[in-house]
């Protein structure tokens, strides 16, 4: 067995290593995860089901995972405390949903205004984005893993035109994270709802605009029979999600199972990742050619600007008093700051010429 410390340091690099054989082992292991979405939810409960099976084969049926959705254990925003007290071993979530436990959180899962999907994953295998954000669940008794990442979200379904910063006055807006904070700003009331609820509210007008991801799911959830104004994103340009382990359960797996759990929470991660881009192609061509009255928007620049604005000044108040949270976002922004001068003349500037 690792120790803690080797562990640690070992499962923050999450290089794909050479995995020895537990075939000769007698060790049988059956491991539980709750997610917080509902039951066979497109491309997010697909992730987890496929680590499942990934486990299970490479393990020759003797590593399994029982997975839980949000509509069996019924608790959506309670797998952060399932997993530290052991009632599930794992789970398949979002970091943001625990900026209550500790704001910094947040910043594991994307930033307003911040790094694109390539310039987040570069940080956290390279620019010690791994080692933060162990060290920030550590201290909870967790490992965090990627998850998966959705690429740049759209900024919601609106019942009405945004025209000017004042149209967000008084606004119910279902929106987690930093990015409802920001709204708050504006004059916003930012509420969080579970994936099952968020059709509903929007249609009984509990909530009067939602947030939720992109084509790829939206039109799933059924958004565009209530609501024709659909904007494009500015609050989640990369969101990750997260497998949380309990600390304690994997330190206890023979070092093989640690290996295979590893190697295959990353090889999902990618699959995911590469899922949510193929899903809004088609999720965007049928938008288009399906509900023609829905029309997809820019947020107008004078509400740009706001959003930016006020973004900054609350990661700035985040940051002058809370020392971690400080030295996260200062990692992410000395890391932007250099990755943009590449994005800019590589990806950037090939999409103007192709």
């Amino acid at each position: 067995m690792l120790g803690a410390a080797a562990t640690l340091g070992w499962a923050c690099r999450q290089r794909t290593e050479a995995i020895p054989s537990a075939a000769g082992s007698a060790v049988r292991v059956h491991w539980r995860l709750a997610t917080s979405w509902p039951p066979n939810f497109p491309v997010f409960e697909e992730g987890p089901r496929r680590l499942a099976e990934r486990l299970e084969k490479m393990s020759g049926g003797r590593f399994t995972l029982e997975v839980d959705s949000a509509g069996k254990h019924k608790a959506p925003f309670g797998v952060f405390d399932m997993v530290r007290n052991g009632t599930y071993q794992m789970g398949h979530t979002a970091a943001y949903y625990w900026k209550g436990k500790e704001v910094v959180m947040s910043l594991f899962t994307t930033v307003p205004f911040g790094m694109n999907v390539l310039e987040q994953y570069a940080w956290f295998f390279y620019g010690g984005g791994m080692e933060l954000m162990q060290e920030v669940f550590g201290k909870h008794g967790l490992l965090s893993f990627l998850a998966g990442n959705t690429g740049v979200q759209m900024g919601g379904w609106f019942r009405r035109e945004i025209r000017s910063v004042q149209d967000f006055r008084g606004l119910k807006v279902r929106i987690p994270g930093l990015g409802g904070e920001v709204l708050a700003r504006l004059g916003a009331e930012p509420i969080i709802l579970p994936a099952g609820e968020l059709y509903t509210a929007l249609e009984k007008r509990v909530i009067d605009a939602v947030e939720w991801v992109s084509p790829a799911i939206d039109l799933m959830m059924g958004f565009q029979e209530i609501a024709e104004y659909y904007y494009l994103g500015w609050h989640e340009p990369a969101a990750e999600l997260q497998y949380l382990v309990n600390k304690r359960s994997f330190e206890e797996l023979p070092p093989e199972f640690q290996a295979m759990l590893v190697t295959a929470m990353h090889e999902t991660a990618l699959e995911t990742t590469a899922e949510f881009f193929a899903r809004n192609v088609e999720g965007l061509e049928a938008l288009r050619t399906k509900y023609p009255h829905v029309k997809i928007l820019r947020f107008p620049d004078e509400v740009v600007a706001a959003l930016k604005q006020h973004t900054r000044q609350l990661l700035q108040e985040y940051a002058a008093r809370d020392p971690l949270f400080r030295r996260v976002w200062e990692s992410q922004q000395r890391f932007l700051e250099r990755a943009r001068r590449w994005t800019e003349i590589s990806e950037q500037y090939y999409f103007t010429i192709r």
